[in-house]
Protein backbone atom coordinates (compact mmCIF):
# COMPACT_ATOMS: atom_id res chain seq x y z
CA UNK A 1 0.00 0.00 0.00
CA UNK A 2 1.37 3.41 -0.94
CA UNK A 3 2.00 6.06 1.72
CA UNK A 4 -0.57 8.29 0.02
CA UNK A 5 -3.29 5.65 0.15
CA UNK A 6 -2.46 4.83 3.78
CA UNK A 7 -2.70 8.51 4.68
CA UNK A 8 -6.08 8.80 2.96
CA UNK A 9 -7.54 5.69 4.61
CA UNK A 10 -6.29 6.70 8.05
CA UNK A 11 -7.60 10.25 7.75
CA UNK A 12 -11.01 9.11 6.56
CA UNK A 13 -11.32 6.43 9.22
CA UNK A 14 -10.52 8.92 11.98
CA UNK A 15 -13.16 11.44 10.86
CA UNK A 16 -16.25 12.13 12.96
CA UNK A 17 -18.32 13.07 9.89
CA UNK A 18 -18.20 11.68 6.35
CA UNK A 19 -20.10 13.17 3.42
CA UNK A 20 -19.10 10.85 0.56
CA UNK A 21 -18.43 7.16 1.02
CA UNK A 22 -18.26 4.96 4.09
CA UNK A 23 -15.72 4.67 6.88
CA UNK A 24 -12.84 2.40 5.82
CA UNK A 25 -12.84 -0.91 7.65
CA UNK A 26 -9.88 -2.79 9.11
CA UNK A 27 -9.59 -6.55 8.96
CA UNK A 28 -10.86 -6.68 12.55
CA UNK A 29 -13.94 -4.71 11.50
CA UNK A 30 -14.52 -7.27 8.78
CA UNK A 31 -14.44 -10.06 11.35
CA UNK A 32 -17.43 -8.41 13.02
CA UNK A 33 -19.23 -8.39 9.66
CA UNK A 34 -18.57 -12.12 9.38
CA UNK A 35 -20.30 -12.70 12.68
CA UNK A 36 -23.32 -10.70 11.51
CA UNK A 37 -23.60 -12.73 8.31
CA UNK A 38 -24.20 -16.18 9.69
CA UNK A 39 -23.48 -18.88 12.24
CA UNK A 40 -19.71 -19.11 12.63
CA UNK A 41 -20.12 -22.42 14.43
CA UNK A 42 -21.64 -23.90 11.28
CA UNK A 43 -19.74 -25.70 8.54
CA UNK A 44 -17.97 -23.74 5.80
CA UNK A 45 -18.56 -24.34 2.12
CA UNK A 46 -16.66 -26.95 0.14
CA UNK A 47 -16.43 -26.18 -3.58
CA UNK A 48 -19.65 -24.19 -3.68
CA UNK A 49 -22.02 -25.90 -1.28
CA UNK A 50 -23.34 -24.83 2.14
CA UNK A 51 -23.13 -21.05 2.66
CA UNK A 52 -22.50 -20.44 -1.06
CA UNK A 53 -25.71 -22.25 -1.97
CA UNK A 54 -27.59 -20.30 0.71
CA UNK A 55 -26.45 -16.99 -0.80
CA UNK A 56 -27.32 -18.17 -4.30
CA UNK A 57 -30.82 -19.12 -3.18
CA UNK A 58 -31.27 -15.79 -1.45
CA UNK A 59 -30.26 -13.80 -4.53
CA UNK A 60 -32.42 -15.93 -6.80
CA UNK A 61 -35.32 -15.11 -4.49
CA UNK A 62 -34.56 -11.39 -4.52
CA UNK A 63 -34.32 -11.28 -8.32
CA UNK A 64 -37.05 -13.82 -9.04
CA UNK A 65 -34.81 -16.02 -11.19
CA UNK A 66 -34.73 -19.82 -11.43
CA UNK A 67 -30.98 -20.01 -10.82
CA UNK A 68 -28.17 -17.93 -9.35
CA UNK A 69 -24.48 -18.86 -9.43
CA UNK A 70 -21.83 -17.31 -7.17
CA UNK A 71 -18.58 -16.12 -8.78
CA UNK A 72 -15.46 -14.81 -7.06
CA UNK A 73 -15.40 -11.80 -9.43
CA UNK A 74 -17.82 -9.90 -11.59
CA UNK A 75 -15.36 -9.94 -14.49
CA UNK A 76 -15.60 -13.74 -14.57
CA UNK A 77 -19.39 -13.68 -14.30
CA UNK A 78 -19.70 -11.18 -17.15
CA UNK A 79 -17.52 -13.29 -19.44
CA UNK A 80 -19.68 -16.33 -18.80
CA UNK A 81 -22.85 -14.32 -19.49
CA UNK A 82 -21.77 -13.20 -22.96
CA UNK A 83 -20.16 -16.56 -23.75
CA UNK A 84 -23.46 -18.26 -22.96
CA UNK A 85 -25.28 -16.03 -25.41
CA UNK A 86 -22.76 -16.73 -28.16
CA UNK A 87 -22.82 -20.49 -27.57
CA UNK A 88 -26.60 -20.74 -27.49
CA UNK A 89 -27.19 -18.56 -30.57
CA UNK A 90 -24.08 -19.35 -32.60
CA UNK A 91 -23.43 -15.62 -33.05
CA UNK A 92 -19.97 -14.48 -31.83
CA UNK A 93 -20.90 -10.81 -31.37
CA UNK A 94 -22.44 -8.84 -28.51
CA UNK A 95 -23.61 -5.22 -28.28
CA UNK A 96 -21.73 -3.39 -25.53
CA UNK A 97 -21.60 0.24 -24.48
CA UNK A 98 -18.21 1.90 -25.16
CA UNK A 99 -18.27 3.19 -21.56
CA UNK A 100 -19.47 -0.12 -20.12
CA UNK A 101 -17.54 -2.10 -17.56
CA UNK A 102 -16.65 -4.86 -20.02
CA UNK A 103 -14.99 -2.37 -22.35
CA UNK A 104 -13.37 -0.03 -19.82
CA UNK A 105 -12.52 -2.09 -16.73
CA UNK A 106 -12.16 -5.73 -17.80
CA UNK A 107 -9.34 -5.43 -20.37
CA UNK A 108 -11.73 -6.69 -23.06
CA UNK A 109 -11.71 -10.14 -21.46
CA UNK A 110 -14.75 -11.19 -23.49
CA UNK A 111 -12.65 -10.80 -26.65
CA UNK A 112 -9.25 -11.94 -25.35
CA UNK A 113 -10.51 -15.12 -23.68
CA UNK A 114 -13.71 -15.92 -25.53
CA UNK A 115 -13.03 -14.59 -29.02
CA UNK A 116 -16.22 -12.55 -29.17
CA UNK A 117 -16.56 -9.26 -30.99
CA UNK A 118 -17.96 -6.23 -29.23
CA UNK A 119 -20.28 -3.99 -31.23
CA UNK A 120 -20.91 -0.48 -29.88
CA UNK A 121 -24.57 -0.28 -28.91
CA UNK A 122 -24.57 3.53 -29.00
CA UNK A 123 -22.17 6.47 -29.16
CA UNK A 124 -24.06 8.47 -26.54
CA UNK A 125 -23.25 8.51 -22.78
CA UNK A 126 -26.33 6.49 -21.80
CA UNK A 127 -27.77 3.05 -22.37
CA UNK A 128 -28.96 2.35 -25.95
CA UNK A 129 -32.49 3.21 -27.01
CA UNK A 130 -34.84 0.94 -28.94
CA UNK A 131 -34.15 2.87 -32.15
CA UNK A 132 -30.39 2.49 -31.74
CA UNK A 133 -30.70 -1.24 -31.15
CA UNK A 134 -32.91 -1.75 -34.20
CA UNK A 135 -30.35 0.20 -36.26
CA UNK A 136 -27.48 -2.13 -35.35
CA UNK A 137 -26.35 -3.57 -38.66
CA UNK A 138 -25.44 -7.18 -37.84
CA UNK A 139 -26.68 -10.24 -35.93
CA UNK A 140 -26.01 -10.16 -32.19
CA UNK A 141 -26.11 -12.84 -29.52
CA UNK A 142 -26.55 -10.47 -26.59
CA UNK A 143 -27.33 -6.82 -25.92
CA UNK A 144 -25.80 -5.65 -22.63
CA UNK A 145 -27.31 -2.88 -20.51
CA UNK A 146 -25.32 -1.49 -17.56
CA UNK A 147 -27.73 -0.35 -14.84
CA UNK A 148 -26.67 2.28 -13.93
CA UNK A 149 -23.99 3.23 -16.47
CA UNK A 150 -21.23 4.17 -14.04
CA UNK A 151 -18.73 5.84 -16.37
CA UNK A 152 -21.39 8.11 -17.83
CA UNK A 153 -22.28 9.39 -14.35
CA UNK A 154 -24.37 6.54 -12.85
CA UNK A 155 -27.16 7.22 -15.32
CA UNK A 156 -30.30 5.14 -15.85
CA UNK A 157 -32.98 5.08 -18.52
CA UNK A 158 -36.59 5.67 -17.60
CA UNK A 159 -38.65 2.51 -17.14
CA UNK A 160 -40.52 2.86 -20.42
CA UNK A 161 -37.27 3.52 -22.29
CA UNK A 162 -35.74 0.38 -20.80
CA UNK A 163 -38.77 -1.76 -21.61
CA UNK A 164 -38.80 -0.53 -25.21
CA UNK A 165 -35.05 -1.15 -25.59
CA UNK A 166 -35.38 -4.68 -24.24
CA UNK A 167 -38.22 -5.40 -26.67
CA UNK A 168 -36.08 -4.07 -29.51
CA UNK A 169 -33.20 -6.38 -28.53
CA UNK A 170 -35.52 -9.38 -28.59
CA UNK A 171 -36.98 -8.25 -31.92
CA UNK A 172 -33.54 -8.54 -33.55
CA UNK A 173 -33.08 -12.01 -32.04
CA UNK A 174 -30.67 -11.09 -29.23
CA UNK A 175 -30.60 -12.06 -25.59
CA UNK A 176 -30.65 -9.32 -22.95
CA UNK A 177 -28.03 -9.19 -20.20
CA UNK A 178 -28.07 -6.67 -17.36
CA UNK A 179 -24.72 -5.66 -15.92
CA UNK A 180 -26.36 -4.99 -12.59
CA UNK A 181 -23.35 -4.46 -10.35
CA UNK A 182 -25.30 -1.52 -8.91
CA UNK A 183 -28.81 -2.63 -9.81
CA UNK A 184 -29.71 -2.75 -6.12
CA UNK A 185 -29.99 1.06 -5.96
CA UNK A 186 -31.61 1.46 -9.38
CA UNK A 187 -35.15 0.59 -8.34
CA UNK A 188 -36.21 4.03 -7.01
CA UNK A 189 -35.47 5.76 -10.32
CA UNK A 190 -36.98 2.95 -12.38
CA UNK A 191 -40.02 2.84 -10.13
CA UNK A 192 -40.17 -0.94 -10.05
CA UNK A 193 -38.99 -3.73 -7.75
CA UNK A 194 -35.82 -5.77 -8.17
CA UNK A 195 -37.89 -8.69 -9.42
CA UNK A 196 -39.66 -6.55 -11.98
CA UNK A 197 -36.41 -5.07 -13.24
CA UNK A 198 -34.66 -8.45 -13.39
CA UNK A 199 -37.62 -10.02 -15.19
CA UNK A 200 -36.84 -7.90 -18.26
CA UNK A 201 -33.49 -9.64 -18.80
CA UNK A 202 -32.38 -13.15 -19.72
CA UNK A 203 -29.46 -12.87 -17.30
CA UNK A 204 -28.43 -10.46 -14.55
CA UNK A 205 -25.09 -9.98 -12.83
CA UNK A 206 -25.00 -8.43 -9.36
CA UNK A 207 -22.04 -7.43 -7.19
CA UNK A 208 -21.61 -7.63 -3.43
CA UNK A 209 -18.63 -5.37 -2.76
CA UNK A 210 -20.02 -2.07 -4.03
CA UNK A 211 -23.35 -0.83 -2.63
CA UNK A 212 -23.78 -3.94 -0.44
CA UNK A 213 -20.40 -3.36 1.30
CA UNK A 214 -19.05 -6.86 0.81
CA UNK A 215 -15.40 -7.79 0.34
CA UNK A 216 -15.74 -9.59 -3.01
CA UNK A 217 -18.01 -11.80 -5.03
CA UNK A 218 -20.79 -11.65 -7.56
CA UNK A 219 -23.77 -13.67 -8.78
CA UNK A 220 -24.92 -14.45 -12.30
CA UNK A 221 -28.67 -15.15 -12.29
CA UNK A 222 -31.12 -16.39 -14.88
CA UNK A 223 -32.62 -19.63 -16.15
CA UNK A 224 -31.82 -23.18 -15.02
CA UNK A 225 -29.99 -23.72 -18.31
CA UNK A 226 -27.84 -20.64 -17.69
CA UNK A 227 -27.18 -21.88 -14.16
CA UNK A 228 -25.86 -25.25 -15.38
CA UNK A 229 -23.74 -23.55 -18.02
CA UNK A 230 -22.40 -20.99 -15.52
CA UNK A 231 -21.32 -23.67 -13.03
CA UNK A 232 -19.42 -25.54 -15.73
CA UNK A 233 -17.65 -22.45 -17.02
CA UNK A 234 -17.00 -21.12 -13.52
CA UNK A 235 -15.02 -24.31 -12.96
CA UNK A 236 -13.16 -23.94 -16.26
CA UNK A 237 -12.26 -20.34 -15.44
CA UNK A 238 -10.90 -21.38 -12.04
CA UNK A 239 -13.73 -19.82 -10.08
CA UNK A 240 -14.95 -22.85 -8.13
CA UNK A 241 -12.77 -22.20 -5.11
CA UNK A 242 -12.32 -24.62 -2.23
CA UNK A 243 -13.89 -22.21 0.30
CA UNK A 244 -15.44 -18.76 -0.05
CA UNK A 245 -17.41 -18.45 3.17
CA UNK A 246 -15.84 -15.14 4.32
CA UNK A 247 -17.01 -13.33 1.18
CA UNK A 248 -20.38 -15.10 1.36
CA UNK A 249 -21.11 -14.29 5.01
CA UNK A 250 -20.11 -10.64 4.59
CA UNK A 251 -22.35 -10.45 1.51
CA UNK A 252 -25.20 -11.86 3.59
CA UNK A 253 -24.56 -9.22 6.27
CA UNK A 254 -24.56 -6.49 3.61
CA UNK A 255 -27.85 -7.67 2.16
CA UNK A 256 -29.34 -7.51 5.66
CA UNK A 257 -27.86 -4.12 6.56
CA UNK A 258 -27.45 -2.10 3.37
CA UNK A 259 -30.06 -3.32 0.89
CA UNK A 260 -33.06 -2.02 2.90
CA UNK A 261 -31.37 1.39 3.32
CA UNK A 262 -30.49 2.06 -0.31
CA UNK A 263 -33.78 3.84 -1.14
CA UNK A 264 -33.07 6.22 1.75
CA UNK A 265 -29.58 6.88 0.41
CA UNK A 266 -30.97 7.60 -3.07
CA UNK A 267 -33.55 10.03 -1.69
CA UNK A 268 -30.97 11.89 0.42
CA UNK A 269 -28.56 12.09 -2.51
CA UNK A 270 -30.92 14.59 -4.09
CA UNK A 271 -30.64 16.90 -1.08
CA UNK A 272 -26.85 16.58 -1.08
CA UNK A 273 -26.61 17.16 -4.83
CA UNK A 274 -28.76 20.30 -4.74
CA UNK A 275 -26.60 21.81 -2.03
CA UNK A 276 -23.35 20.90 -3.79
CA UNK A 277 -24.61 22.40 -7.05
CA UNK A 278 -25.00 25.75 -5.30
CA UNK A 279 -21.29 25.95 -4.40
CA UNK A 280 -19.30 28.52 -6.41
CA UNK A 281 -18.36 27.01 -9.75
CA UNK A 282 -19.76 23.57 -8.94
CA UNK A 283 -21.44 21.25 -11.44
CA UNK A 284 -23.43 18.13 -10.59
CA UNK A 285 -24.50 15.36 -12.95
CA UNK A 286 -27.04 13.93 -13.20
CA UNK A 287 -29.28 16.36 -11.35
CA UNK A 288 -31.23 15.00 -9.66
CA UNK A 289 -29.10 11.87 -9.21
CA UNK A 290 -30.53 8.64 -10.56
CA UNK A 291 -29.01 6.61 -7.70
CA UNK A 292 -27.10 7.46 -4.51
CA UNK A 293 -24.01 8.15 -6.63
CA UNK A 294 -23.32 11.03 -9.00
CA UNK A 295 -20.53 13.18 -10.37
CA UNK A 296 -19.33 16.47 -8.93
CA UNK A 297 -17.03 18.98 -10.63
CA UNK A 298 -15.26 21.82 -8.82
CA UNK A 299 -12.88 24.47 -10.14
CA UNK A 300 -9.25 23.71 -9.38
CA UNK A 301 -6.63 21.02 -10.00
CA UNK A 302 -7.23 17.55 -8.61
CA UNK A 303 -4.01 17.53 -6.58
CA UNK A 304 -5.02 20.71 -4.77
CA UNK A 305 -8.51 19.42 -4.01
CA UNK A 306 -7.22 16.07 -2.76
CA UNK A 307 -4.77 17.83 -0.46
CA UNK A 308 -7.46 20.21 0.80
CA UNK A 309 -9.73 17.25 1.60
CA UNK A 310 -6.94 15.54 3.54
CA UNK A 311 -6.02 18.74 5.40
CA UNK A 312 -9.61 19.23 6.52
CA UNK A 313 -9.94 15.58 7.49
CA UNK A 314 -6.77 15.51 9.56
CA UNK A 315 -7.40 18.89 11.22
CA UNK A 316 -11.19 19.03 11.59
CA UNK A 317 -12.10 15.32 11.38
CA UNK A 318 -14.54 16.01 8.53
CA UNK A 319 -14.38 14.06 5.27
CA UNK A 320 -15.80 15.79 2.21
CA UNK A 321 -14.98 13.62 -0.84
CA UNK A 322 -11.76 12.09 -2.10
CA UNK A 323 -10.30 10.64 -5.29
CA UNK A 324 -10.46 13.85 -7.30
CA UNK A 325 -9.08 13.61 -10.81
CA UNK A 326 -8.47 16.30 -13.39
CA UNK A 327 -11.40 16.72 -15.76
CA UNK A 328 -11.22 16.95 -19.53
CA UNK A 329 -11.86 20.69 -19.24
CA UNK A 330 -8.64 22.38 -18.00
CA UNK A 331 -8.91 23.97 -14.56
CA UNK A 332 -11.61 21.60 -13.30
CA UNK A 333 -11.56 18.38 -11.30
CA UNK A 334 -14.19 15.67 -10.91
CA UNK A 335 -15.05 13.09 -8.28
CA UNK A 336 -17.76 10.49 -7.82
CA UNK A 337 -19.98 11.19 -4.82
CA UNK A 338 -21.47 8.30 -2.83
CA UNK A 339 -24.25 9.15 -0.39
CA UNK A 340 -24.43 6.32 2.14
CA UNK A 341 -25.17 5.88 5.84
CA UNK A 342 -22.64 8.43 7.17
CA UNK A 343 -24.17 11.20 5.01
CA UNK A 344 -27.74 10.79 6.23
CA UNK A 345 -27.29 13.27 9.10
CA UNK A 346 -25.88 15.96 6.79
CA UNK A 347 -28.34 18.75 6.08
CA UNK A 348 -28.23 21.00 3.03
CA UNK A 349 -26.77 23.75 5.21
CA UNK A 350 -24.07 21.38 6.50
CA UNK A 351 -23.04 20.57 2.94
CA UNK A 352 -22.93 24.22 1.95
CA UNK A 353 -20.87 25.21 5.00
CA UNK A 354 -18.30 22.40 4.67
CA UNK A 355 -18.11 22.87 0.90
CA UNK A 356 -17.29 26.54 1.37
CA UNK A 357 -14.61 25.63 3.91
CA UNK A 358 -13.09 23.16 1.46
CA UNK A 359 -12.89 25.75 -1.31
CA UNK A 360 -11.28 28.17 1.13
CA UNK A 361 -8.50 25.59 1.71
CA UNK A 362 -7.41 25.85 -1.93
CA UNK A 363 -4.29 27.92 -2.67
CA UNK A 364 -5.02 31.56 -3.60
CA UNK A 365 -3.87 30.95 -7.18
CA UNK A 366 -6.65 28.39 -7.68
CA UNK A 367 -9.85 30.02 -8.98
Amino acid sequence: MSDEKLRRLTAMRDCDRILSGIRPKTMRDRLADLEAGGDLDGWPDFYGDGPVEALEERVAGLLGTHAAVFFPTGTMAQQVAVRYGADRTGIPAAALHPLGHQEVHERHAYAALTGLRGIASTDRPCNPTAAEIVALAEPLSTVVFELPLRDAGFVLPDWDELVDAVKAARAIGARVHFDGARIWESTPHLGHSLREVASLADSVYVSFYKSIDGISGAVLAGTEDLGRYARAWRHRYGGTLFQQWPAVLIAMAGLDRELPRLPEYVAHARTIADSLAALPGAKVFPQPPHTHQFRLWLPGPADALNEAVLTMAERDRIWFAGNWRDADVPGWAMTEMTVAGPALDWTADDVAEVGARLLAELPPSVP
